[in-house]
């Protein structure tokens, strides 16, 4: 089946975060409902929709950011009540918009996530979460990581209260009181949870959960053990998921899974017999969606998909036919009403351009007068800087509530920069002097009208760190920029994971001396990304990591006064005695190094870097032979007097040059992993063997893996 959806914009507030948008519930089947917002300005906004146009039931006043918004009341009644998450303080407001209640929760950090069941309260800050009943504290949990969703199990149709945190560890924590019973891992950092069904499905138990890599997955959670049901990956490589509600948009009677994501995407999955999710529609929207509910807002009897986007947009995906079929006199009221609508549009257009002309003018008088501060207009920009385990490489997303009119990316350490299909800016480079002023990169992206999101992909090289900067200046007058900074850590492709494999060959680093579990951990966190920038709870912590280019491993363990680090990549090994020696001499802390080098290590990451340099070897050479073989093609007319081998080549020559492109500098790249292991062998025997890097090129161009492992052996 099809699924139609045409697109109606309702109205626009300001930014808005995740999940702050909700529809309250109708007051009789299939009628319009309102929809409420709350926005970074503060403002809770109230609205429904009349003859085509959004007319506001009620509007706050401005005030602190907004985080979260979600409805409650009394179990098993409508859930009407509106209840926003600001800085520390949660506050309540009616359908009609009298507030009743205003509890300052007393939190340190502001509030990030919220859940509402009846007189039950859950929240969460960064790594604090706290359940609270009739407004009164109940229990408390500090999390190893940050918290970025809290839910609980419905408490009406469960036993007992089961809270779950989602976290950014990928794991979610489910509660008990104060106490985690057991803890689920899941393939990404988990970014949403929501009840299946709305109500936790047949079992009240069925939990939902959106990554922010893009996965999807359902989990039962029993009292004792949590059972996998499906997961969903992101072949599609789109954005991490934002928001997930349920719905039967379909119209079959079975709820539909709506899902909003962080590139624009909004998808509906429905659930087949063997309830296995099955994408049934997409729409690209320009920028990340932050809510999304399914529902009836622009006219009774159409059921719609309603998002909330990033700078405020409201915007409906209704089953509501564009073109109506009509007689006679239903055509005259169609295009009366059409002109009324054009005519009250001029006229809002005639009065926002007399209000800009106003704004302009006491823009210019306030910064001419003596007594003028800087008056750069504010604006807000999201961004995030995350790993992609599929290809080894950073995405850096931009979002800008106004249209961007360039990005210039500036990095101190050499980085590559990879092709984005999704990215439309025009890229130009800068000459760098790296050895003056310690540039390396120098670019500068040229996007096209109306573009306020921008997605850039990059290649860091192990070892060398320091910081990427992007310069953001969006399309507003007068011209102002706004600079985000970026660390890329000396071991910036290695990500996080649960379980390592002991068996692999281990070498092992030992540092002991005089420094606390605190200075410890924030070398940890200077050397290797997702990690917590808080120490975790306890005297003693082991993280485990995988390298995303070559899938060797690290464990770390470390306590007061001594850290352990174990890998199966001498390498990884050398660049961590270097990096932690510099930290500490830097803060005069006399450090003893002990290593225990497994010669076997060396043969086996030789082994692991085998079929990717094989690959990309071959592509290279598929690559160099398309235009003479195209040339031949020419010259003969035909292909039928090459080898299938060749002929193959030029069948798929669009294809393998998209991919060479794609990936430049893949096989440098390799090289100087083989040659970085090369030099870190000898000189943890205390051999410098530079001069015979020449020699181990020639063996790697006539590329013979016997050959190689002949070479590091005999060195």
């Amino acid at each position: 089946m099809d699924l139609v959806l045409n697109r109606a914009d309702y109205s626009q507030v300001g930014v808005t975060s995740q999940k702050t948008m909700k529809l309250l519930p109708a007051s009789r089947h299939r009628a319009a409902q309102k929809v409420v917002i709350g926005d970074h300005d503060g403002v809770v906004l109230c609205f429904g929709m009349k003859k085509g146009e959004a007319v506001a039931v009620f509007k706050t006043l401005p005030g602190q950011k907004i985080a979260r918004l979600e409805l409650g009341g009394v179990l098993n009644t409508p859930q009407e009540k509106i209840f926003i998450a600001a800085g520390s303080e949660i506050r309540g407001f009616t359908k009609r918009g009298k507030q009743f209640l205003s509890f300052e929760t007393n939190l340190t950090e502001s509030i990030k996530a919220m859940h509402i069941s009846g007189s039950d309260l859950f929240l969460s800050a960064s790594y604090i979460y706290n359940h609270y009943c009739d407004c009164k504290d109940q229990h408390y949990y500090l999390s190893a990581d940050k918290i970025n969703d809290v839910i609980c199990l419905p408490v009406e149709r469960v036993p007992q209260i089961t809270p779950i945190l989602a976290c950014q560890d990928r794991v979610l924590r489910v509660l008990q009181g104060s106490d985690v019973i057991y803890e689920i891992e899941v393939p990404g950092p988990p970014a949403v949870l929501a009840l299946h069904n709305g109500n936790g499905g047949n079992s009240g138990e069925d939990l939902l959960f959106g990554t922010a890599d893009g996965k999807l997955g359902l989990i039962q959670i029993t009292t004792s053990k949590p059972v996998h049901k499906w997961e969903v990956g992101n072949e599609r490589k789109r954005g991490g998921i934002l928001c997930i509600d349920s719905f039967d948009i379909m119209g079959d009677g079975v709820k539909d899974l709506l899902v909003g994501r962080d590139d624009g995407m909004v998808e509906v999955y429905s659930l087949d017999n063997t309830e296995e999710p099955v994408l049934r529609f997409d729409l690209a929207l320009s920028e990340s969606v932050t809510s999304i509910q399914g529902g009836c807002v622009g006219k009774d009897g159409y059921d719609e998909i309603v998002v909330s986007t990033y700078s405020g947009w409201v915007t409906g995906l209704t089953t509501e036919p564009v073109h109506k079929e009509s007689g006679p006199g239903e055509e005259l009221k169609i295009n009366q009403e059409m002109q009324s609508k054009i005519s009250s549009l001029r006229n809002e257009l005639e009065h926002l351009q007399y209000k800009v002309l106003q704004e302009r003018e006491n823009y210019q008088q306030s910064s001419q007068s003596s007594k003028a501060k800087s008056a750069a207009p504010p604006f807000s920009i999201n961004d995030k800087f995350t790993l992609n385990k599929d290809d080894a490489s950073y995405s850096l997303i931009l979002e800008v509530q106004t249209a961007i009119d360039n990005v210039l990316i500036q990095s101190d350490v050499p980085i590559d920069l990879l092709d984005v299909d999704k990215n439309s800016a025009v890229v130009s480079f800068s000459s760098c002097d790296s050895e003056s002023n310690d540039n390396f990169l120098l670019a500068t992206y040229r996007c096209q009208a109306n573009t306020t999101r921008l997605e850039l992909k990059i290649r860091s090289i192990e070892g060398q760190y320091g910081t990427l900067q992007a310069y953001v200046t969006p399309r507003i007058q007068p011209k102002t920029c706004q600079v985000r900074q970026y660390h890329i850590r000396p071991l910036s492709l290695h990500q996080r994971t649960h379980c390592i494999d002991h068996s692999r060959p281990m070498n092992t680093l030992t540092l002991t001396g005089q420094f606390s579990f605190a200075e410890v951990h924030s070398w940890v966190v200077f050397c290797l990304p997702e990690v917590p920038e808080k120490p975790p709870a306890g005297e003693c912590v082991t993280f485990h990591f995988q390298n995303t280019f070559l899938d060797t491993q690290l464990e770390s363990v470390y306590r007061k006064g001594e850290g352990v680090f174990k890998s199966d990549n001498i390498s990884t090994i050398s660049i961590l005695k270097d990096v932690l020696s510099k930290e500490a001499t830097k803060r005069k802390i006399n450090l003893n190094i002990s290593y225990e080098i497994n010669e076997v290590s060396v043969r086996h990451t030789l082994m692991l870097i085998h079929p990717k340099l094989e690959y990309q070897l071959l592509l290279a050479k598929k690559v160099q032979l398309i235009d003479a073989l195209k040339e031949l093609q020419v010259h003969e007319g035909n292909t039928n007097f090459l080898i299938p081998e060749y002929r193959c080549i030029l069948e798929e020559a669009d294809h393998l040059q998209e991919e060479y492109k794609k990936q430049p500098a893949h096989l440098e790249r390799l090289y100087g992993m083989i040659t970085d292991l090369f030099i870190d062998k000898f000189k943890f025997k205390g051999t410098n063997v530079k001069t015979k890097v020449p020699l181990l090129l020639q063996i790697l161009d006539s590329y013979d893996q016997n050959a190689l492992i002949a070479f590091f052996d005999a060195a």
